[in-house]
């Protein structure tokens, strides 16, 4: 897996204007807002099975209806299309989830 030219990194978050980009890491971040603790945990489940597919998995923290996200692929050194991949379908599934 290949780390992404800014170019690319341009035109992937261009794609993703929900995320934004972390340069100390190289990776995306994004907050999902949920109304209750039940719905993000139901998100959370939801992503993990999309990330186990993957095998690409997020760095994330939840508190009460707020989940936390942070893609970045470590073997690459930096965002990765595995992680333009998985952000756009964390994105889709949150539609479901609100």
């Amino acid at each position: 897996m290949q780390r992404l030219t800014d170019l690319e990194r341009t035109e992937a978050l261009a794609s993703l204007p929900e995320w934004t980009h972390e340069p100390d890491r190289d990776a995306i971040v994004r907050t999902f807002q949920f109304p209750d603790f039940v719905t993000a945990f139901a998100f959370m489940t939801a992503v993990a099975l999309e990330a186990e597919k993957a095998d690409h998995h997020p760095e994330w923290s939840n508190v009460y209806g707020r989940v936390s996200m942070l893609l970045t692929t470590h073997d690459a050194g930096g965002l990765s299309q595995r992680d333009i991949k998985l952000a756009r379908k964390v994105s889709a599934l949150s539609f479901r989830s609100e």
